[in-house]
């Protein structure tokens, strides 16, 4: 059976593009465009280091990808081995947070490109870093980021309804409810909206 990731990147390299962004100035985020997929190159936060995931990452991922987050995500298998991990580090769609003083994998945060030039914004966190602040801040910052690379472009999360936790982290991120279901069966479409003070200054 193929895995649950084969699938999307099979789609991005039959109809990606294949350019990289100048590099911006020392402290901004870069990203690069490859197969269809924004692919962010580092983030800093007061707290967060947001970068590629790596092969090393395999043991940890696997360890934070428990029930509470498989239960959630349903392209996830359940139980969430290292092979998993593997897989899912493969695909360049998702990206690692990490302490940013100790560098431990806190939780991942996914970026998919959509049809339209909207991208979808997608996350776990590993339970010890819920209820910190910590999973906010990553998002914020990543969606910030993302605005600032793709000006004019729509930035999208879905959420089923009936998780609490998941709607205030995304509301407190810049996210409204549209009032339009999401793409995935049982899931509400939130959209992301530039607050005046949401600018993100670069050289």
């Amino acid at each position: 059976m193929a895995s649950p990731y084969d699938h999307r990147r099979r789609v991005g390299k039959a109809h990606g593009h294949h350019r990289t962004a100048l590099p911006l100035c020392h402290g901004a985020p870069i990203w690069k465009t490859r197969n269809m997929t924004e692919t962010l190159t580092r983030i800093m936060t007061e707290r967060c280091r947001i970068e590629r995931l790596t092969v090393e990452d395999a043991p940890a991922l696997a360890a934070i990808t428990d029930t509470s987050v498989t239960s959630q995500i349903p392209f996830l298998p359940e139980p969430f081995g290292e092979g998993d991990a593997r897989a899912l580090i493969a695909d360049p769609d998702f990206h690692a947070v990490r302490d940013a003083a100790g560098g431990e994998l806190l939780g991942v945060i996914g970026v998919h490109r959509r049809d339209g030039g909207v991208h979808e914004v997608g996350y776990w966190f590993a339970a010890a870093a819920r209820g910190r602040g910590i999973a906010t801040e990553a998002v914020r910052g990543v969606v910030r980021a993302l605005a600032e690379a793709r000006p004019g472009g729509a930035i999208v999360a879905e959420c089923r309804p009936g998780n609490a936790r998941s709607r205030a982290l995304l509301r407190r991120a810049g996210f409204v409810e549209t009032g339009a279901a999401g793409q995935r069966p049982g899931r509400m479409l939130l959209s992301w909206r530039a607050e005046v003070n949401d600018r993100i200054d670069v050289c």
